[in-house]
């Protein structure tokens, strides 16, 4: 193993602020909605997101020295999703089953929200990119 430290730690920091500002919000708005004002707070989700991306960092960065890249994200993902659910139910005191639809529905608030935020950037005639929509202010 050939680790270089400095780029370890810069990958994992860029990766725990991108995703406790992007995904912490939507598991929170998912777990107020399933479990509860008094169970899902947002400190739990900021805890959920930071401890799963840190463990599926190093799991991903470990198994991609033992294993071949597409096998070792796969069984990274899987572990990353018994320890995210794990985390869900911990955190935010349920089953397993509700820790599963919690996180089904804060994968769709977020899709929701991002293909929202692509069409209105796509009626102000700000590229996007990959939405295949005319924009209707071009024909005016």
């Amino acid at each position: 193993m050939n680790f270089d430290l400095v780029t370890i730690l810069t990958q994992l920091i860029g990766s725990i602020i991108v995703n406790l500002i992007f995904v912490s919000p939507f598991l929170w708005i998912s777990g107020r909605f399933l479990a509860g004002k008094q169970k899902a707070k947002f400190t739990d989700a900021l805890w959920i997101v930071f401890i799963g991306t840190v463990v599926f960092y190093f799991f991903n960065l470990i198994l991609s020295d033992y294993v071949s890249g597409t096998m070792a994200t796969l069984i990274a993902y899987f572990i990353m999703l018994i320890i995210w659910l794990a985390l869900v139910k911990h955190f935010f005191d349920c089953g397993w089953l509700k820790a599963f639809a919690i996180s089904i529905i804060a994968v769709i608030i977020a899709v929701v929200v991002i293909i929202v935020i692509f069409i209105i950037l796509a009626a102000l005639n700000i590229a996007t990119g990959w939405i295949p929509i005319p924009n209707p202010l071009n024909s005016i």
